[in-house]
């Protein structure tokens, strides 16, 4: 299936998730226009990350939008899931298609770093995601990427870009006029009391932007 890699991507975080509504509260994301899903699991076991993998690629497929799984290659082939996202500590683009085979949607974090996602597109990535734009509970201690990396990116790499880290309803419009092709979330959406509610607003923003 090919799918269009844009638009809102909502990230899973089970610090912020609750284990009884995990599948609900993913669904209630894309329900509110979340167009790509990454299941995020930090320090889970395999199996663990395994059933959860497996749980979301079956509603992934209903709602016909791709699941993406966060560090593993491995683990993104056990779970059926539709690509993998690489940090920097994991493994290389190559040896990720090698893996996953031609149709797999492969994103590489980028940071902050131009040359990264250029190098990253010459290896065959889909995406390239840099950031964070803002300050993020998620990473702390990240240092803010500036909002010229996010427009450099959209000159100079013919893949799409995302930004990711502390993006909110509120400063979404100021990170789409970079040109980012979409930004990636977690506490805007996962920290919030209705899910779908918080999806559906930064939705709204990219019809905002046109």
């Amino acid at each position: 299936m090919n799918f269009d890699i844009s638009g809102l991507y909502a990230i899973t975080d089970r610090k912020l998730i609750p284990e009884n509504r995990f599948a609900e509260t993913v669904e209630a994301a894309i329900k509110g226009g979340a167009k790509i899903i990454q299941l995020r699991e930090k320090n889970a076991e395999e199996a663990e990350i395994i059933r959860r993998g497996k749980l979301l690629a079956g509603i992934t497929r209903k709602y016909k939008i791709p699941l993406i799984v966060n560090d593993s290659p491995e683990i993104a082939k056990k779970t059926g899931a539709d690509g993998v996202h690489l940090g920097g500590e994991d493994a290389s683009v190559a040896d990720a298609r090698e893996l996953l085979g031609e149709n797999a949607i492969i994103g590489v974090s980028c940071y902050g770093e131009i040359e990264r996602g250029i190098a990253a597109e010459k290896a065959g990535a889909n995406y390239a995601a840099f950031g964070t734009p803002y300050p993020t509970p998620t990473k702390p201690d990240r240092k803010p990427t500036p909002f010229e990396v996010i427009k450099e990116a959209k000159q100079r790499l013919k893949i799409p870009v995302f930004a990711i880290g502390g993006i909110t309803p509120q400063n979404a419009p100021e990170i789409l006029q970079t040109g980012a092709d979409g930004i990636a979330v977690i506490t805007a959406i996962f920290g919030e009391k209705n899910p779908e509610t918080a999806a559906r607003t930064l939705a709204e923003r990219f019809a905002d932007d046109a």
